[in-house]
């Protein structure tokens, strides 16, 4: 199904997948119109699909998948590689992407420098792994986006409080997953990498009275220049993830330099536009039509 909810236009060389339409989402498609190509948003929730459809109108299309569900986004991103679509990012990357503890697996396996981070898989556990990690201590779900239910644990007790409510939620958040509070300024790094470029970054301020640097909750973003450090460290980040178009962000350690602590495989990127002025909308839509 199309945006207007008719049938998908096979001839179409460009398909936007999503599930919430965004800033980013209508940049892609404008910028694809004034380029002159033939592009079409689809809903991901009025898609039905046809598992068994050997001759799909999907095989052969390229889709940006857009989806900010993880789940959606994995299952869609499954059913169309598998109908024939070419996928950008493609399921490995989707997958590995949105799990914290999956991707932070993959990236100190490729030698990408990572925090420090500890698991454990029960309360009691949990509580012992901190015992030996120390405090403070940054609790994360491993499935999750916008600085949502992470929490900074200061001590035993305030650890003990936030595990116990954990054990009342859904099973993927008695995951328990935690990583050290990096020594670093007060910013994290966003940078964008689309193919084997590094096109812009920015540094992301925390907001009054708040840790977390999410520009979700109040930071705000300036221009980051794109070092050869920090280009050669997102690119091996990106490649550990077989990530086409992603996000990397980063820490600057006082004492270990840059660390990867996530990447994004449906990355936003309205402020890094607005702040560096690179029109990243534009570069991800050649890519995505010349590299196949």
């Amino acid at each position: 199904m199309n945006r207007d909810g008719g049938e998908t236009d096979s001839s179409s060389p460009l398909t936007i997948l999503y599930d919430s339409i965004r800033w980013e989402e209508k940049a892609l498609y404008e910028s694809a119109r004034k380029r002159g190509v033939k592009v079409e948003n689809v809903d991901c929730k009025n898609v039905v699909l046809d598992l068994n459809d050997r001759n799909s109108e999907f095989r052969g299309r390229t889709i940006l998948q857009r989806c900010v569900s993880y789940f959606k986004s994995v299952h869609s991103t499954s059913a169309l590689e598998g109908l024939g679509a070419r996928m950008i990012n493609p399921l490995q990357t989707a997958m590995m992407c949105g799990n914290k503890m999956y991707s932070h697996m993959l990236l100190e396996k490729a030698g990408v420098r990572t925090p420090r981070a500890v698991s454990a898989f029960s309360e009691e556990a949990a509580i012992s792994a901190l015992d030996k990690f120390g405090y403070p201590a940054v609790i994360k779900p491993t499935i999750g986006s916008w600085g949502r239910l992470i929490a900074l644990l200061r001590d035993k007790e305030s650890a003990k409080a936030v595990i116990e409510d954990r054990e009342h939620m859904f099973p993927i958040y008695q995951i328990y997953y935690f990583e050290e509070l990096v020594d670093r300024p007060p910013r994290d790094i966003r940078a964008i990498v689309v193919g084997d470029s590094v096109p812009a970054a920015i540094y992301r301020y925390s907001g009054d009275d708040e840790w977390k640097t999410n520009m979700a909750l109040g930071g705000r973003a300036e221009a980051c220049p794109v070092s050869k450090e920090l280009e050669d460290v997102c690119l091996k980040a990106a490649h550990a993830l077989g990530g086409e178009m992603v996000g990397v962000d980063l820490m600057e350690s006082k004492a270990d330099g840059l660390l990867v602590h996530e990447v994004n495989n449906t990355t936003e990127f309205k402020n890094t536009v607005r702040v560096t002025g690179i029109d990243i909308p534009a570069l991800m839509v050649d890519y995505a039509l010349h590299q196949k």
